[in-house]
């Protein structure tokens, strides 16, 4: 399961991680008979999350509001709500939902990981015929997928209900009138696309926490290095698998 840590080519790289991913998956489908331990996992992700969630959230709302407000002329403001609840639905709380719990999950896994390899706990898992993907890293993989979609669900009422308490002190719509506005844009297939999309963010931070904190560095400022790397590929893997999965998602509906 470990690759080996000595030089290799990116065409190696690319081909170890991506059975790695593989074996990932598989072992999160099956930690679906362990929802003991998933959902233990699953409440540690949404713990750190949920609070940057709602910050996000509520400042999100409030922003894209301030912008909106300010750029549409006075008589096209009752498209408004329209035009934000579209942003923030489609695109803003899942990309949110997205970094937030990579810049905390993608550290988070990496340097657990990477200490449990320091440690030696994964070789002891080993001898004992514990395999680490399937006692380790299939309940992490499966927790941050379930977890995506409930932090984008969140990020996004707390946005769209911070820009109503926006409209309320500094525009001109009543709430009655700003909810309909909001409701009117939203169409359910690409609501339920743009919020399942976050499945895939969930894999693919999870695979790059797990996969950094398993081949971290030798030594303790491995544990740094694994973290690090972690958060940057997880990032990166959001923002990329985004581009695709917009596309992907405008050919299908």
């Amino acid at each position: 399961m470990n690759p080996s840590l000595a030089p290799i080519t990116w065409m190696e790289w690319l081909g170890r991680f991506s059975y790695f991913t593989g074996q990932a998956s598989l072992a999160s489908l099956r930690a679906l008979g362990r929802p003991a331990v998933s959902a233990g996992q699953l409440y540690h992700v949404l713990a750190g999350a949920l609070p940057l969630g709602f910050v996000a959230g509520g400042a999100l709302g409030i922003v894209v509001w301030l912008h909106l407000h300010g750029a549409v002329a006075t008589e096209y403001q009752h498209k408004v709500p329209e035009f934000l609840a579209l942003g923030v639905v489609l695109e803003f709380a899942p990309l949110g939902a997205g970094l937030v719990v990579a810049g905390r999950s993608g550290a988070s896994l990496a340097a657990e990981l990477s200490t449990m390899r320091l440690t030696e706990q994964l070789d002891a898992l080993e001898t004992m015929g514990l395999p680490p993907l399937k006692h380790l890293i299939g309940p992490r993989v499966l927790a941050c997928m379930a977890a995506l979609p409930l932090l984008t669900i969140t990020i996004a009422f707390v946005a769209l209900g911070s820009s109503a308490l926006a409209e309320m002190v500094g525009g001109s719509l009543s709430w009655t009138q700003y909810h309909t506005a909001m409701l009117r844009g939203l169409v359910q297939a690409p609501v339920v696309a743009a919020t399942l999309k976050t499945i895939v963010f969930g894999l693919l931070i999870a695979v790059a926490g797990c996969w950094h904190g398993l081949n971290a560095p030798a030594g303790a400022e491995g544990v740094g290095v694994a973290a690090t790397r972690g958060v940057v590929w997880a990032t990166l893997f959001v923002l990329l698998s985004n581009v695709a999965l917009v596309k992907v998602i405008q050919l299908l509906t």
